[in-house]
């Protein structure tokens, strides 16, 4: 969806399509009608963002062949569909039966990283809206913080110079300006908004910047208001928004349902006691209250006694658009978890699957509109 701030700058609202399994194109596509088109139906909009995620097999196919990318930009545009940003942090098999650690690699000291992430500049290029102002492309914070020697970092940072010639020579081939955004995230390198600006201190700020994921946020209790104004501080750009909510309660015994085997539940505390999954937080019986890392959908509240970090989204969001000017102009719905959700919770059908992504936009369109954002 696309909306304008009363700047009139377009903010642009899609949904992040890494909540779907398939890893080749034809999977991709067929994502579109299962999904993404019952969710702009139910949504009335003419047309709907996604945030696409592409494994890197399809990834590699795609940045080689331009007719294939063609072919996906009129598949998108047959349907009413955009891409202004693409999800560059699973690297592919995000939803094997265990993925866990597995996310953060390759990382940002391998050259699998650069190319996969050069491939999704060159796809973005493509897809773009002829009328879009800029593309982003979201990627993990360097890598998990162990190990993380001297030597790992010197050659992050050569990775990250490349990144940045690699995306001017992407602007200079296309006339299409792509931006690439660290996303912190708890447990990695890059964890908290301070970290963000140590490790990204010699990042070219004109093409690199950070993804701001409102869960992780929450997870690493800071304050939106503090964190946003050292980034603004420190010059580095908030690329894109990953908004997302994650679960927060004072009895950590009505987590216990919330363990599950695929993904990877950071859990931290007000104290700064840390674990890296739930488990681990039920083993060392960390004290209360806990936020933790499990992405819970915008617009439906857990039972009681667990609540969720979406207070915090709301005042991250007026500090990102509800200002004169807005910080921000890609914000992407990111609940990944739907198909790990207890049970009870967990949608059956595809049917059901969109009726919550829809749910989940139609929160954050109202939010924004709350703050003065219009249709």
């Amino acid at each position: 969806m696309r909306l304008r701030h009363r700047s009139g700058d377009t903010l642009h609202l899609g949904y992040c399509t890494n909540v779907h399994p398939a890893e080749d194109l034809a999977g991709v596509i067929a994502q579109f009608d299962e999904y993404a088109v019952p969710v702009r139906d139910r949504l009335g909009t003419d047309v709907l963002g996604l945030g696409l995620w592409l494994a890197a097999p399809v990834a590699e196919a795609l940045a080689a062949d331009q007719a294939l990318r063609a072919r996906l930009r009129r598949e998108l545009a047959a349907r009413g569909l955009e891409v202004v940003t693409l999800n560059g942090f699973p690297y592919r098999s995000f939803h094997d039966p265990v993925v866990k650690r597995t996310v953060y690699r390759p990382d940002w000291t391998t050259r699998e990283r650069l190319s996969y992430t050069f491939d999704l500049a060159r796809i973005l290029a493509d897809l773009l809206p002829d009328d879009a102002a800029r593309g982003s492309v979201s990627t993990l914070p360097l890598a998990w913080r162990a190990p993380w020697t001297t030597a790992m970092a010197d050659q992050a940072a050569r990775r990250l110079d490349q990144l940045a010639a690699g995306l001017a020579a992407v602007q200079s081939s296309t006339g299409r300006v792509v931006r690439v955004a660290f996303e912190p995230e708890p447990g990695c390198v890059v964890e908290t908004t301070e970290q963000a600006i140590t490790h990204l201190a010699r990042a070219d700020t004109g093409r690199l910047g950070i993804c701001l994921d409102l869960a992780h946020l929450a997870c690493a209790w800071e304050q939106p208001a503090t964190a946003l104004k050292a980034l603004r501080d420190r010059g580095l750009p908030i690329v894109k928004v990953q908004l997302s909510a994650a679960l927060e309660s004072a009895d950590p015994r009505a987590l216990h349902e919330y363990a599950e085997p695929r993904f990877l539940h950071q859990t931290r505390n007000p104290y700064g006691d840390a674990a890296d999954d739930l488990d681990e937080a039920f083993a060392r019986n960390l004290p209360g209250p806990w936020r933790v890392h499990y992405h819970v959908p915008l617009h439906a509240d857990p039972a009681p006694p667990l609540t969720t970090t979406v207070p915090v989204l709301r005042e991250a969001l007026k500090e990102l658009a509800g200002g004169p000017e807005p910080l921000c102009d890609h914000y992407d719905v990111e609940t990944y978890t739907w198909g790990v959700l207890p049970p009870a919770l967990r949608p059956r059908t595809p049917a059901q699957l969109a009726d919550g992504i829809a749910g989940e936009l139609a929160f954050a369109r109202d939010h924004l509109r709350d703050l003065g954002v219009t249709a």
